[in-house]
C-alpha cells in the first residue's frame, strides 16, 4: 500500500510539472510572439503598440501566475511555499499595474480619436 501511494505521489508530481512547463512555455511564447509583432507596428510607425504590448505582457503574466499557482500542488517545505506565495503576489501586482496602464492607454486613445 505504501508503495502504491509513493507512485501515485511521483506520478501526480511528474504530471504537474510537465503541465507548469507547458504554461510556462505558452506565456514566453505569446510574450514572444507580442514583443516581435509589436516591433513590426513600431517599424510601421503604427502608436498603438503600446496598448498591444501591455495586452501581450499581461496575458503572459496570467499563464506564467497559472503555472505557479499549479506549482503550489507539489510544494513539500513552508520555505518553498513563502517563496512561492511572495512570485504570486509579485506578479499579481504586476499584472494589476498593468491592467491599470491599459485601461489609461485605452482612455488616452479614445480621447485622441475623438479630437477632430
Amino acid at each position: 500500500m505504501h508503495t502504491m501511494i509513493n507512485v501515485m505521489e511521483l506520478f501526480l508530481v511528474n504530471i504537474v510539472e510537465i503541465c507548469t512547463i507547458i504554461l510556462e512555455s505558452f506565456g514566453v511564447a505569446i510574450l514572444v510572439f507580442t514583443a516581435v509583432q509589436c516591433f513590426f507596428h513600431w517599424i510601421k510607425h503604427d502608436f498603438k503598440i503600446r496598448l498591444d504590448l501591455a495586452q501581450g505582457i499581461a496575458l503572459s503574466l496570467e499563464f506564467k501566475m497559472g503555472s505557479e499557482v499549479l506549482r503550489t500542488v507539489i510544494v513539500r517545505e513552508w520555505e518553498e511555499l513563502g517563496i512561492l506565495g511572495l512570485t504570486i503576489l509579485l506578479r499579481g501586482i504586476l499584472t494589476f499595474l498593468i491592467h491599470w496602464e491599459i485601461k489609461h492607454e485605452k482612455e488616452a486613445l479614445e480621447k485622441k480619436d475623438c479630437q477632430p
